[in-house]
C-alpha cells in the first residue's frame, strides 16, 4: 500500500509578511481578471444557457463536429458528443437563441448525409428571463453559504482574527477557481456553482483543523502546525489526486459538464493548500505571538 509522507516545512525562515505575500499577490491577480471580464463583457464569468438562456438540441447524425458548428446560422456554444451506451452518433449542440423550430429545420436539412437526414431527438430552451432567475438563485445560495461559513467561524474562535482567517481563505478559495474559469473558458453553470459550494466546505474544514489544533491545543505552535499539516495536507492532497482523475476520465469520455466540475475543484483545492498553510497560518502566528486578543 502506497503511502504519503507530508514534508515538514520550517515556518521560522520566513516572515508573516513573506508568508501572506504569495496568497494575496494571487488573489489580486484574480480579482484583476474577474474585473476586467466584468468591464469587457457585463460578466465576471462567462454565463452557461442555465443562467444565460439558450436552446438545446440532441442531435443523431454521422456528420462530424466541425460539420455541424458550420450547419447552423448561428454559431454553436458547444457541441457535445453523448458517450452513454446505445447513443452512437448522438451529439448535445447548444445555442444563445431561442428559435428551437427554426435550429430544428436547420438541423435536419444541413446535417443530411448519405441520402438520410438527421434526427433530432430531444430538444430544449431557456428563455432569458428564467435564465437570470436561476442565476439570482444560485449567487444566493453561493452567499447564504458564505454567510453561513463565516457566522460558524465566529461562533468557534470568538475572537476576530482566527476568523477572519478562515473567511479571507474561503474567499480567495472561491475566487481563484471562478478567475480560472474566465481564463479557460469554463461557462458558470448550475454543476459548477455545485463545485464551488463544495470548495467551501472543504476549505472550512481545513481552515478550521489547522486553526483548532494550533489554538486549543497545548504545545509548542510549531509542533501543533506540524500535526494539523499532516492530516490537513493528506486530506486535501488526496481529494485533488480524485478530482483530477474524475477530470481526466470524464474529459476523455465527452462528459464536459463533469470535466469541468473535476478541474474547478483541483484548482479550488490547491488555491485551499497555498491559502490555509500560508495565509491563514501567518495570521495565526501574528496572532499567537503578537496580537492583541480580549
Amino acid at each position: 500500500m502506497g503511502y504519503f509522507d507530508v514534508p515538514e516545512f520550517d515556518y521560522t525562515r520566513y516572515s508573516n509578511r513573506q508568508l501572506a505575500a504569495v496568497p494575496l499577490v494571487v488573489l489580486a491577480v484574480a480579482l484583476l481578471v474577474l474585473t476586467g471580464s466584468f468591464l469587457a463583457t457585463g460578466a465576471p464569468v462567462q454565463l452557461g444557457m442555465d443562467f444565460a438562456g439558450g436552446s438545446e438540441l440532441t442531435v443523431q447524425t454521422t456528420s462530424s463536429e466541425a460539420e455541424i458548428a458550420q450547419a447552423f446560422d448561428e454559431e454553436p456554444e458547444s457541441v457535445q458528443a453523448v458517450t452513454a451506451p446505445d447513443t452512437d452518433n448522438q451529439y448535445i449542440i447548444q445555442f444563445t437563441s431561442t428559435d428551437l423550430s427554426s435550429l430544428s429545420e436547420q438541423a435536419e436539412a444541413n446535417l443530411a448525409q448519405d441520402g438520410s437526414a438527421a434526427v433530432v431527438q430531444e430538444e430544449r430552451t431557456i428563455s432569458e428571463s428564467f435564465g437570470a432567475q436561476t442565476q439570482q438563485t444560485a449567487l444566493l445560495g453561493i452567499a447564504a453559504a458564505f454567510l453561513g461559513m463565516s457566522v460558524l467561524a465566529f461562533l468557534l474562535f470568538r475572537t476576530f482574527v482566527p476568523s477572519i482567517a478562515i473567511v479571507l481563505s474561503a474567499f480567495s478559495d472561491l475566487v481563484i477557481p471562478l478567475a480560472f474559469m474566465t481564463i479557460t473558458g469554463i461557462s458558470l453553470s448550475l454543476g459548477t456553482v455545485a463545485a464551488l459550494l463544495m470548495l467551501i466546505g472543504y476549505s472550512v474544514d481545513s481552515d478550521i483543523l489547522l486553526n483548532n489544533q494550533v489554538l486549543r491545543r497545548q504545545g509548542d505552535f510549531y509542533e501543533s502546525t506540524l500535526q494539523a499539516t499532516r492530516t490537513g495536507v493528506t486530506m486535501t492532497v488526496t481529494s485533488m489526486a480524485a478530482m483530477l482523475v474524475m477530470g481526466v476520465a470524464a474529459w476523455l469520455f465527452g462528459v464536459e459538464l463533469l470535466a469541468s466540475i473535476g478541474i474547478i475543484l483541483f484548482v479550488g483545492l490547491a488555491a485551499d493548500l497555498m491559502n490555509t498553510y500560508m495565509l491563514n497560518l501567518s495570521l495565526l502566528r501574528w496572532y499567537k505571538f503578537h496580537g492583541v486578543r480580549s
